[in-house]
């Protein structure tokens, strides 16, 4: 491209105000050459560089000098303005102030002074670049460059570095440079997958397969990203790759894990959010160049953007002690989610292999939820049928309602009780009699007061609360009040009802708080009363009902839940301690003692985080 072409994406524009100007109009102006300054600027209105130059004494040095300029700032428009004036009738001195407009709407403004000379009575321009910026140097011009922001880091709830700015490696395939590009995948994935080390699981961070990637390689040409090696790469793993024929291996900068094993599906989800937040905006610098592009002053500088840290909803204490407890159960599936009652923030999500081996079931899948859906036919009570924790209800081994015959675990029962006793001895035939009294779709109002039935679009999270039978069916209203029949639920589904026990309100989940959730409802605060009464169930479940065996883990609020399911049963525990909720889910896990047992473990790590042993 050559100067005249370049200079048809800029315009400079050109004012002229003269010291003269209060003087009257007939006032004949000094001979200054002034109007030669106006002229030269005038043509670079028009965008005639070698007009312009040629008003000066040296018009090839000022003609370069200035495509240089224009050239190396990206400019785009010019404003002169041209302030006091001094001369003698064979030199002028010339106070001038120069408004650049550059590329990306950036300014930049400055004063400086221009010399013009008489000679055979005609004036000239006296060109340096000092004239252009008075720290301009012979054969310099001014130069724009970006200053790149930094990219912002992503923390936990808890305050733990969970995404830091780092360096990635990409191994990159020239496939014109190799005579078969599948055999040159071949030899890439060899070394990957031999090379790069594993992690405690037997996990490695980066593969290779070379039968999925060599036939997309194949089919184009020029170079091709074959993988990305993480931060940590072995330095000898990236040696021998740029060894190899046609292979580069480049530096990118990314954002990078500390802790590389930490939930890794987990932690894709917040950075696939975060992508587009972690870069501030891009500062600039203008500086003094000589030909070869070398920096010798800085004429201005404006700084990067520094954006403040991304706060993330996940927790790496909650979630690492979630984690370690599920893995006490590799043999099953087994899910535990933790979310934050005050905050809705997600904290948790953690699964055995066997279960992530059938997807996000911790999150989305769907499974009767047994007797912890009592907390919601409980509330349904209270709400409608004035009951609180005192009130005398039947617990019989087992009940007729209607088409149903309902049996309590084992045949069990105790005749007529408190509330507060069936619900801590979880007696199926009290809370089936409960929603048998409801008028259909009660219970499944009930049930949103809750979350549960829901739909949330979380950024970063795909979820599935539940969902609740309207009843209208009278053998489908008996079944749903104590989590049977058409009742659906979620581990995440059910942590959300502890959540808003725990808060008095439904909370909105988040995993990165300021990307934000939407709703498909926004339920109301429970009564107040109601409230206080599921607490008091929900305590006396652990320190005279079925978690017994969670009592010595401090104020421990739940509820256990066996379904029945075909082939077995599911293990449910659901509560809350402190601020934090959770819901434990053992698939075809037995008895519920089970996941209380997974839940305790939990509960154990938080508190050995919290105070660790001493040492020595």
């Amino acid at each position: 491209m050559n100067s005249s072409s370049r200079r048809r994406r800029f315009a400079a524009l050109f004012t002229a105000i003269a010291m003269s100007a209060t003087a009257v109009a007939c006032t004949p102006r000094p001979d200054t050459g002034e109007d030669v300054l106006e002229d030269f600027f005038g043509a670079l209105a028009a965008g005639d560089v070698a007009g312009a130059a040629e008003l000066t004494d040296h018009a090839a040095t000022a003609r370069k000098d200035l495509d240089a300029a224009w050239n190396g700032l990206s400019a785009e428009t010019l404003e002169a303005e041209i302030g006091e004036v001094r001369g003698d009738g064979g030199r002028t001195t010339a106070e001038v102030t120069l408004d650049w407009d550059l590329a990306g709407d950036r300014e930049w403004l400055y004063d400086t002074t221009f010399h013009l000379t008489k000679s055979d009575s005609r004036w000239a321009v006296r060109w340096s670049p000092s004239a252009l910026h008075p720290r301009l140097g012979n054969n310099q011009h001014p130069e724009l460059r970006r200053i790149p922001a930094p990219r912002a880091s992503v923390v936990g709830s808890d305050g733990a570095s969970l995404l830091e700015p780092g360096t990635v490696h990409r191994v990159v395939l020239d496939r014109s440079a190799v005579p078969d590009v599948q055999g040159a995948v071949n030899r890439i994935a060899t070394v990957v997958n031999n090379g790069m080390p594993k992690d405690d699981e037997g996990r490695q961070a980066a593969t290779v397969d070379a039968r999925a990637v060599g036939p997309r390689a194949a089919g184009g040409s020029g170079p091709f990203s074959v993988v990305v090696l993480p931060a940590d790469a072995p330095a000898e793993v990236r040696d021998e790759l740029a060894s190899l024929p046609g292979v580069s291996v480049n530096d990118e900068a990314a954002m990078v894990r500390p802790d590389p094993g930490f939930a890794p599906e987990l932690m894709s989800r917040v950075e696939r959010v975060v992508s587009d937040d972690v870069s501030g905006g891009d500062g600039w610098n203008i500086v003094a160049a000589n030909p070869d592009g070398g920096v010798l002053a800085s004429l201005h500088s404006v700084a990067p953007e520094v954006r403040p840290a991304i706060r993330a909803s996940v927790s790496k204490s909650v979630q690492d002690a979630a984690q370690r407890a599920v893995d006490l159960r590799p043999e099953a599936e087994v899910m535990l989610v933790a979310v934050r009652p005050s905050s809705g923030e997600v904290l948790a999500v953690a699964q055995t292999r066997k279960a992530d081996e059938k997807g996000d079931l911790a999150l989305m899948g769907q499974y009767p939820p047994g007797s912890t859906f009592k907390i919601v036919t409980a509330a349904a009570g209270m709400d409608h049928l004035d009951l609180d924790p005192g009130s005398t209800v039947p617990c019989p081994g087992t009940m007729t309602l209607g088409p149903r015959v309902v049996t309590n675990y084992n045949g069990s029962g105790v005749g007529n009780t408190s509330l507060n006793d069936a619900f801590a001895r979880s007696c199926n035939t009290t809370f089936a009699d409960i929603s048998h009294r409801m008028e259909p779709g009660e219970l499944q109002s009930e049930a949103k007061l809750f979350g549960l039935g829901v739909d949330y679009r979380i950024a970063g999270l795909d979820t599935i609360t539940g969902s609740v039978s309207d009843g209208s069916d009278e053998a489908e209203r008996i079944d749903a009040g104590y989590g049977q029949g058409f009742d659906l639920a979620s581990p995440f589904g059910m942590a959300m009802v502890s959540a808003t026990v725990a808060a008095g309100r439904v909370p909105t989940p988040t995993l990165v708080p300021q990307a934000g959730t939407w709703a498909s409802a926004h339920p109301e605060p429970l009564d107040p009363a109601t409230v206080e009464h599921l607490r008091t169930v929900m305590r006396s479940v652990v320190t005279s009902g079925t978690a017994t065996a969670i009592a010595g883990r401090g104020e421990v609020y739940g509820k256990t839940g066996e379904a029945e399911v075909s082939g077995g049963s599911h293990a449910w525990f659901t509560g809350w301690r402190d601020d934090i909720a959770f819901a434990t889910l053992i698939v075809h896990g037995g008895g519920s003692e089970h996941a209380v047992s997974v839940t305790d473990a939990f509960l154990a790590n938080l508190d050995e985080q919290a105070d660790p042993a001493p040492v020595g």
